[in-house]
């Protein structure tokens, strides 16, 4: 396993410590910060490979130093560790630029899944942006082609809809809510609204049949595609 290097900012010693002992034991270096300021320091002068943010924090609270690192260095993943699990505060989070989110109580088993599911993500968007194909299940996509195929078969796409399955297929697994859709694929025919969003994934799930599948709906949140294609 390669040694990547995590930074933790939590400001509970408890849970810092019992997180800080299972990622080491997974094989991973730690660096453990209790209070945003100090996290954000350390994040921007280390790049570390991954952030584990507690949402809750005194002075500079996680909302604050995950905008602010995503404004320096938006490569850097950050997973929020958060007690709060209504939508609105996933929501906020997410539009903020964080990678994932796990709510509080969680088991170390779940935390150290989803922290290898980011690091994947990681080395999956660096093999596509070297413009290889990409292919999850039955489908691929051929970046250097604009072209999206379903068993070797071309599928005719607007290209709102082929910059829309591009960036969901990206990366499998993450939840992108409909304005962070709307920021990236805006094209000619561009997705203005949230209920235009809406329409554009009915439209696409509808033009790839069976394989429409692989996009799922996250109620109240936005879309994702499917992690285990």
């Amino acid at each position: 396993m390669a040694k990547y290097n995590i930074l933790m900012v939590e400001d509970d010693e408890n849970i810092q410590e019992l997180v800080a002992y299972n990622l080491r034991k997974a094989g991973w270096m730690v660096d453990a910060v209790g209070n945003g300021e100090e996290g954000l320091e350390m994040a921007l002068k280390q790049t570390p490979d991954i952030i584990l943010l507690d949402l809750m924090l005194p002075g500079m609270d996680g909302l604050e130093v995950c905008r602010r690192i995503k404004a320096k260095n938006p490569e850097i993943p950050i997973i929020m560790l958060t007690a709060k699990g209504e939508e609105t505060d996933i929501i906020v989070g997410l539009e903020m630029g964080a990678d994932d989110y796990i709510v509080k109580p969680f088991s170390p088993k779940v935390l150290i899944a989803r922290v290898k599911a980011v690091l994947r993500r990681g080395e999956m968007v660096e093999e596509i942006d070297s413009g290889k194909i990409i292919v999850r299940g039955e489908l691929s996509i051929h970046p250097q082609k604009h072209q999206v195929m379903i068993n070797d078969k071309k599928i005719d796409l607007t290209d709102t809809e082929y910059r829309l399955i591009r960036y969901l297929s990206e990366r499998p697994g993450w939840v992108f809510t409909r304005n962070q859709i709307i920021d990236t694929v805006r094209g000619e025919d561009a997705v203005v609204t949230d209920r235009a969003v809406d329409v554009q994934i009915v439209g696409l799930r509808k033009k790839l049949g069976s394989a429409g599948a692989l996009i799922e709906t996250v109620r109240g949140v936005g879309y994702r595609f499917r992690e285990d294609s």
